[in-house]
């Protein structure tokens, strides 16, 4: 009977042990890195995706450009060169959802303030009224980082064509006024590679919360 004892005792502690081998196997298997996802005009709402490309299912980047941020400085796409950048589409006159976006793309700016990596980066819809004068106003009023985020305006075309055909992310109202890009709430979490790698609604604390994580998770990845 003691024997019995003995050998269940040995049973039970080499069953215990692989039980915690296994658990954690199972634990690191669950928890294996997972990359982001690439978004094409495919994956996207075609309502946001230009008509020409909405067949587009690979090798989708952000096209190259060439705007003014709310200094009267150049930005183009060597701005942002070897940074991983969050994107949207706002205009300072706003007063739905612009106010929103723009306090949590603020939050985004302290959270990455000492992230040499990282950049913001917020195109006007309505250039015409949203002047270097009226963005400068405005970034000072929000408090911009000049370092870390611009704001910037030019050519409604390219603007428009950069939402629609790179970003993939306004809505096209088709009057020809001065509001005939709907801008919406996402905002674009962009790779070093100039691909998408997330799209977030930026009125939502959630949708905010993931983001940062992605960033995160963008980092390990580049």
């Amino acid at each position: 009977m003691l024997s019995f004892f003995k050998d269940y005792k040995l049973f039970a502690i080499v069953f215990s042990i692989i039980s915690i081998i296994i658990i954690a196997l199972i634990y690191n298997t669950l928890n294996v890195y997972q990359p982001l996802d690439i978004y094409t005009p495919s994956r996207v709402d075609p309502i946001l995706v230009d008509t020409t490309i909405q067949h587009k299912k690979k090798y989708h980047t952000i096209a190259d450009f060439k705007l003014i941020n709310q200094n009267g400085d150049t930005v183009t796409q060597d701005t942002y060169r070897d940074k991983i950048y969050v994107a949207d589409f706002f205009f300072t006159t706003c007063q739905t959802i612009c106010p929103i976006m723009t306090h949590h793309m603020a939050d985004i700016q302290q959270a990455i303030l000492e992230d040499t990596e990282v950049m913001l980066l917020s195109h006007t819809v309505t250039p015409e009224i949203d002047t270097v004068a009226q963005l400068k106003r405005y970034a000072i009023k929000k408090g911009v980082n000049d370092k870390k985020w611009n704001l910037v305006t030019g050519d409604k075309k390219e603007i428009y064509r950069l939402a629609r055909k790179s970003y993939l992310a306004v809505k096209d109202n088709g009057d020809g006024g001065p509001f005939d890009m709907v801008h919406t709430e996402n905002f674009m979490l962009i790779d070093k590679k100039r691909q998408i790698r997330g799209f977030y609604d930026g009125t939502k604390p959630d949708d905010i919360d993931k983001l940062r994580n992605d960033i995160a998770i963008l980092k390990q990845e580049e």
